[in-house]
């Protein structure tokens, strides 16, 4: 993945940024160009390099950064703050008990305040439409850190992760294993864009989202294949992704939902099926021995932790192109 490592000079990658090389906000990953998705990738891997030598780099010094979350996620939450506070910025944080995300007319009136108060917002929340909503009326940039339909963030550092494992995500072929949620879609979205084939296994019922799937299947240069069978799916893999999240419902267990997944499960025979250097991605948390057995996240083909820590490298390439 090299065809813009001459954007990770911060001259040059700040003056791609100020001709807008990247939207304005950050909604999905359709919105973006393939060489738009490596730069933001390559930049997130050089902040990586620059975090590891102490160099200290804060362009958002003076910044203020509102992070709104609907849906609690503290994994989220501590990344996007680690990555302001490390840019220079500061944050604040507003839970669903501190401002309502729902009625259109509210949202207007937030989106207005909020960019009186704020440079840019970062929103977690279950509906797509309300991160398009604030868009529409707000001056600052907004970036969905995740709703229902799309995971844009997640799957940057994901790619991230391949890459500094595989040196590049082009020409691979990427399996996915589980529910054809909202990371399944930027998945595919992802592949639309960048040169990778991927295959999706997942249950009758638990497809990803049709338009999404259909629109970037007549994008894609590369197979964008939905199967049943989990061995077809990882068959001669490069990357395997697997989220089952069979409790979804939270502290209710749906028994249909799991015996569903059951053959979804990661474990060594479904790993033997893919190829000898295969690494295994998933996004925690992990439900070990129900999603993937604990013999396969423990092993050194899981780079589980290795994408937790680059969300946070993302997530700085991310507000620095949008917040500056």
């Amino acid at each position: 993945m090299q065809i813009s490592a001459f954007l990770c000079n911060d001259s040059v990658f700040l003056l791609c940024l100020q001709v807008r090389i990247v939207p304005v906000h950050f909604r999905s990953l359709q919105e973006f160009t393939k060489i738009e998705l490596v730069c933001l990738i390559e930049r997130a891997i050089e902040l990586k390099k620059k975090k590891i030598k102490g160099i200290i780099h804060q362009p958002l010094a003076g910044k203020t950064i509102g992070l709104f979350f609907e849906e609690p996620s503290p994994e989220t939450r501590i990344s996007f703050e680690s990555a302001i506070y490390g840019l220079g910025g500061q944050v604040i944080f507003l839970s669903p008990l501190d401002i309502s995300l729902t009625g259109s007319d509210s949202l207007k009136n937030m989106s207005r305040v909020m960019c009186r108060y704020v440079d840019g917002m970062v929103v977690r929340t279950f509906r797509q439409d309300i991160v398009d909503e604030l868009v529409v009326h707000s001056s600052v940039p907004v970036i969905n850190a995740q709703t229902g339909i799309h995971h844009p963030c997640q799957i940057l550092g994901d790619m991230m992760t391949v890459t500094e494992r595989k040196g590049s995500i082009e020409n691979l072929h990427v399996s996915w294993i589980g529910d054809g949620n909202n990371m399944a879609n930027s998945w595919i979205q992802a592949a639309a864009r960048i040169d990778f084939s991927l295959t999706l296994a997942c249950p009758e019922g638990y497809d990803p989202d049709a338009e999404i799937l259909a629109v970037s299947r007549s994008e894609a240069a590369r197979k964008i294949t939905l199967v049943r069978d989990p061995e077809e799916a990882v068959c001669s893999a490069d990357v395997i992704i697997v989220n089952v999240s069979p409790f979804m419902d939270r502290e209710k267990v749906n028994n249909e939902r799991s015996a569903s997944f059951l053959p979804y499960r990661l474990n060594s025979a479904l790993l033997d099926k893919a190829q000898t250097d295969c690494i295994v991605l998933h996004c925690l948390p992990a439900y070990r021995d129900v999603e993937i057995t604990d013999k396969v996240f423990e092993s050194n083909q899981c780079a589980a932790f290795d994408q937790v820590e680059n969300s946070t490298h993302i997530h700085r390439a991310v507000l620095e192109s949008f917040i500056i």
